[in-house]
């Protein structure tokens, strides 16, 4: 049994790119494109951004390890120990939480097949709860939403969350259409460090509300 502690899953990071090139026979250039690793899931991208972004000591931003209650262990050897069951003993809250640029940051992570929404039914109760309860005590939350047959991410703002995951309680649609996530989100691009460079989104929000 496996256990992810807070800097996220253990693997080995790939620097093969995947690389498009835009063949224009008007221009004398190619146009190369920087996609997400097909390998990678957008759980480890993250995981693998944080560790560069903890390195260049830009932030320090972690992933939440998951309670987990052990009921049951075995010991094959005096010196060693293997669980055998085990299980979460309560509902996790958002994927990551950190400090950057001396503010509290916490977000969650989701993907999404659908090509022209983003289901509500994505997130739980308790998770948009606790994002709540982080901006009312001045934290910055956001969601990570990607739409993986277009390869497309965007950083959501949690206030803008919270208008459509209330809505859909009075009468409202129970998805986002991909357009006003478009609208009101940030789009992040692919690079090669950080894989997902999701701070720079981070920038745009935190200068719009003049932090230092």
């Amino acid at each position: 049994m496996a256990i992810h502690y807070p800097n996220g899953s253990s693997y080995k990071v790939s620097t093969n790119k995947s690389l498009k090139k835009n063949h224009n026979e008007q221009h004398s250039h190619h146009k190369l494109t920087i996609y997400g690793d097909r390998g990678m899931t957008l759980e480890q991208e993250i995981n693998d951004s944080n560790n560069y972004y903890l390195h260049k000591n830009i932030a320090v931003i972690h992933k939440k390890p998951t309670p987990v209650q052990i009921v049951k262990v075995d010991y094959p050897k005096r010196s060693a120990s293997v669980i055998k069951e085990a299980y979460f003993r309560r509902a996790s809250t958002t994927d990551y939480n950190g400090v950057y640029r001396g503010k509290y940051i916490d977000f969650d992570a989701k993907e999404t097949k659908n090509k022209t929404s983003f289901p509500l039914a994505n997130f739980h109760k308790h998770q948009v709860e606790h994002m709540r309860q982080c901006v009312q005590q001045g934290g910055l939350c956001f969601a990570l939403i990607k739409f993986v047959r277009t390869d497309e991410l965007f950083l959501f703002k949690a206030t803008d969350l919270f208008t459509y995951w209330d809505n859909q309680f009075n009468g409202g649609k129970k998805s986002i259409k991909k357009d006003i996530i478009k609208k009101l989100g940030i789009n992040i691009q692919y690079s090669l460090n950080p894989t997902i460079p999701y701070l720079r989104a981070v920038d745009k929000l935190l200068n719009s509300k003049g932090e230092s």
